[in-house]
């Protein structure tokens, strides 16, 4: 079953989320996944909520997700993305 790994990120520092941007797409790519949104207009149609910044990537399965998050080479980059930004990350199961 896929997983969608989905992040609502404020971005604090543009030009080290920038140098992130830059090389997490290889740590994706490597495990399988691809990114399906990155950014772009939101608007807000029920409830409260008001995203900052909404990433969606897309795995095979809950074990590939896990495996690019825990890997050395995304360990490697997570803290510029920590110390850039704010925000949530969750992974779900879906189609």
């Amino acid at each position: 079953m896929a997983v969608y790994v989905i992040g609502d990120i404020e971005v604090t520092n543009p030009d080290l989320m920038g140098e992130y941007a830059g090389k997490v797409g290889a740590t994706v790519e490597a495990h399988g996944g691809k990114a399906i949104v990155r950014g772009g207009v939101t608007e807000t149609v029920e409830g409260e909520w008001q995203p900052k910044r909404l990433v969606v990537l897309k795995f095979p399965d809950m074990v590939a997700a896990k495996a690019w998050y825990n890997s050395p080479e995304y360990q490697e980059i997570l803290p510029m993305r920590l110390e850039a930004s704010n925000g949530d990350l969750i992974m779900v199961e879906g189609m």
